[in-house]
């Protein structure tokens, strides 16, 4: 017999239940396992051959999502007894008896025996059931830890949003096992796990190999809030027109000047035309303006992208030395012109955004 426990953290009583499951493996002399209500494996117990769902179930740790469409049209949630469930050959997935674990009426997991040469007889349901209740009741327990958890990190979190805090740090590291020189990243991206944060942002324990992420570099957990913004200053840079690739804060090069740009600190005083040209009632000479500077002078580019004749832009360029005195097409002042429409349209994108 080969028995096999998970290795994610074990609820109180858990030895119980994987002692109950290779007990009635032996009693059946078929493999059992059970499932939370995730359908990710918790406790099996593998007795002879079995069929390829099961292999891949305990493998991945999940159930495959074909197999998981499968189980919904058995209708097992409400079920009081074993049910026996058909095999399906193209699943690669044999004959099976389920039992749901369940607390009153609340859906924990689902108990599976293999039975591909349907040995289990009525005289086996009272002790499959009573595994399950079993299961039910460590299953239960460690939903409401996890509950529990889940609501002190939360609070963890939000406190860390608000500032740097040593102590809160280093009680969310212990909260969530983590080392004392955790670090994090903040990612705007549909990445999945991390913990969830406001205006859809995730943020991730960084691993020896940090992914590319919005916050661009890891920082320690403590710093969680400084890695909050430099996602969202990314982000709203974004919104204002820099083109990053990747989209992090890593990438943000030149932009840094924008970002990081005191509040005191207008357009204006780094490039007067900016606003002149932010002022017009209409938005067509700001858009070239901002489209040669960022083409760095292109002529041709630049009407190209903006889908206009070049006669059309020779006008517009003529126009926008006749406002500001500045030739988008000669050197001097374009980058201070360029780096006070950045900031323009920068601090519109946070109105915007």
């Amino acid at each position: 017999m080969q028995t096999t426990a998970a290795t994610t953290p074990e609820p109180d009583g858990h030895e119980d239940v994987q002692l109950a499951v290779d007990r009635l493996a032996v009693r059946l002399d078929l493999s059992v396992l059970v499932e939370d209500r995730r359908q990710r494996p918790v406790w099996w117990s593998t007795r002879g051959p079995v069929d390829g769902t099961r292999v891949r179930t305990i493998l991945n740790r999940r159930v495959d999502t074909a197999v998981a469409r499968a189980v919904k049209t058995f209708d097992l949630a409400h079920a009081v007894a074993p049910v026996h469930t058909p095999g399906i050959p193209e699943l690669d997935m044999w004959a099976r008896w389920c039992m749901p674990v369940h607390r009153g009426d609340e859906l924990l997991g689902l108990l599976w025996v293999l039975d591909p040469d349907d040995r289990v007889t009525p005289g086996d349901f009272p002790a499959i059931v009573a595994c399950a209740e079993r299961a039910a009741e460590v299953l239960a327990r460690a939903e409401v830890s996890q509950r529990d958890v889940a609501r002190r990190r939360d609070q963890l979190l939000r406190r860390l949003l608000d500032g740097r805090d040593v102590e809160v740090a280093r009680e969310l590291a212990q909260l969530e096992q983590l080392p004392p020189d955790a670090r994090v990243q903040v990612d705007a991206t549909p990445r999945r796990g991390g913990w969830v944060l406001p205006d859809g942002l995730r943020a991730h324990v960084a691993g020896a190999r940090a992914h590319p992420a919005t916050s661009g570099t890891p920082l320690p957990l403590v710093d969680l809030a400084e890695s909050v913004r430099r996602a969202r200053a990314t982000l709203r840079a974004v919104r204002a027109g820099a083109a990053l690739d990747p989209v992090s804060w890593d990438a943000l090069g030149a932009w840094r000047l924008v970002v990081d740009a005191p509040d005191d600190l207008s357009a204006a005083a780094i490039h007067p035309a900016a606003e002149t040209l932010a002022g017009l009632p209409r938005t067509d000479l700001l858009q070239t303006a901002r489209t040669v500077l960022d083409l760095g002078g292109d002529v041709a580019a630049a009407a190209e992208q903006l889908h206009v004749h070049r006669t059309t832009l020779y006008y517009r360029l003529d126009r926008i030395t006749e406002l500001t005195g500045v030739d988008l097409r000669l050197g001097r002042g374009r980058t201070d012109l360029q780096l006070a429409l950045w900031l323009v349209a920068y601090r519109a994108a946070d109105a915007s955004g």
